[in-house]
């Protein structure tokens, strides 16, 4: 509710506006400066190395860099997205080295980078620390195939289950039992050193086997799982590969391994928790705010009707809320690429722009619903958008320039519908990565 010194929204700050600020809240809480700190331990009686992978993975190292003791050793590497190594702050001694290399399909950069954070904590004993930094992409990011498997392999791989539509815990229980660093195994090389990984979730349920395929923890989920999710979706493998799989040759490291005995695993950001940062961001402009879920995963377009379902009955009905409110949720949904027909242009965009079309499309051009849906880290698919916003003009300005939603959403073409409509959410790489955002405003 609006508190009684607040004016009203519609003039105290634009709709949209108002989306960008709870976007901005819900970042800022999952950066890694904020939050890193309380997880460190003392420097250890030995040497100190940090590895790691991700979207986050270059603020984390630099974050790390900052606290850490400058008199105590310390060395490292890590590897991020293209373009997502943050600006080294002023001052800041560089111990760590950052890489860069493909997402969300692996390129040899990221095979480079696989192997020599794999070879760098050998030698280690039991008086060195390893600190692991993990976020959401570094399945992408830190790619070393299993026995029977080539680069191209891996691609072609990760290629199709991108665009089967395969959740990400699907997706990543596949990914971790055809390679040689994912699923417990850096843990394995860093043995017998004590491993404290923190990590930046980015998948629903915080399962830190899940996020980047779990390099450094435990993995239940076994080689007869990934062999039914390739079935399930039709997915070849090498031959050589599918015989390791069928074998149990490729299996992962399992809850109760000894290479865990000295090791350690802490949450440092969450979905959840920028949600939250965001409802509260909400509360302060004087509106009511409800956290739906940071669980939500699912078909794109179809949970942005689900949603649009959600808003239109508060918008008309007053239910299950009263408006003014903000309705925040979060997950990892998935996107099935159709397939294109002959002629037409090459879609462009991600999950982001996608609920937005199944949102505008459910919404009818109800009015008083504004909406922003938006990766944490500023980039949806592989474009250079974060999202887009609906309004209750989509519609109506897409009519005026001759554009069928259904004609985009048949080519899964988000970034082209909404950048005509100059409805796009650009605000480049964030360097954090918890996932999906959605915001939807009902006044």
């Amino acid at each position: 509710m609006q508190s009684p010194n607040s004016a009203p929204l519609e003039t105290a700050s634009p709709p949209l506006d108002l989306l960008k600020l709870l976007y901005a809240a819900a970042v800022r809480r999952a950066m890694p400066l904020h939050t890193i700190g309380a997880f460190l331990p003392p420097p250890p009686k030995g040497r100190t190395v940090v590895v790691g992978a991700g979207k986050a993975a270059g603020a984390m190292a630099h974050a790390v860099e900052a606290l850490w003791p400058q008199d105590a050793p310390l060395s490292g590497l890590v590897v991020t997205r293209y373009g997502h190594t943050p600006p080294r702050p002023e001052g800041l001694t560089q111990r760590i080295e950052i890489l860069e290399s493909s997402h969300p399909v692996p390129d040899a950069a990221g095979l480079v980078a696989a192997e020599r954070i794999m070879a760098f904590p050998q030698g280690l004993t039991d008086d060195d620390l390893v600190l692991c930094l993990i976020s959401g992409g570094g399945s992408s990011l830190l790619t070393l195939p299993a026995e029977g498997m080539t680069l191209a392999d891996k691609q072609r791989v990760n290629q199709a289950l991108l665009d089967c539509g395969a959740s990400i815990v699907e997706m990543n229980c596949v990914r971790k039992h055809l390679s040689r660093i994912k699923g417990g195994r850096l843990a394995a090389a860093c043995a017998p050193a004590r491993v404290l990984t923190l990590l930046i979730s980015d998948v629903p349920g915080d399962d830190a086997s899940v996020i980047a395929s779990g390099p450094t923890v435990p993995d239940a989920s076994t080689c007869a799982d990934a062999l039914a999710i390739l079935v399930r979706y039709q997915i070849e493998i090498p031959s050589a590969a599918l015989a390791h799989l069928q074998s149990g040759a490729l299996e992962t490291r399992k809850p109760g391994d000894a290479v865990f005995a000295n090791s350690e695993v802490h949450l440092i950001a969450t979905p959840q928790q920028s949600l939250d940062a965001a409802a509260e961001a909400a509360r302060a402009a004087g509106l009511s705010a409800y956290i739906l879920s940071d669980e939500i995963e699912g078909e794109s377009r179809e949970v942005g009707k689900v949603h649009a379902a959600l808003a239109r009955a508060v918008a008309l009905k007053g239910q299950p809320f009263q408006k003014p409110c903000v309705i925040l949720s979060g997950g990892e949904t998935t996107v099935t690429i159709r397939p294109r027909k002959p002629g037409a242009p090459k879609g462009r965009g991600g999950r982001a722009g996608e609920f937005c079309m199944g949102l505008a499309q459910a919404l009818q051009g109800q009015t008083g619903i504004y909406a922003l849906a938006a990766d944490t880290d500023g980039i949806d698919g592989v474009e250079d958008n974060a999202g887009a916003f609906v309004t209750p003009d989509t519609l109506a300005q897409a009519a005026q320039k001759n554009m069928k939603l259904t004609v985009y959403m048949d080519r899964n073409d988000a970034y082209g519908f909404f950048e005509a409509l100059d409805a796009l959410f650009v605000t480049g790489p964030t360097h954090t990565n918890v996932n999906d955002f959605r915001a939807l405003l009902v006044l």
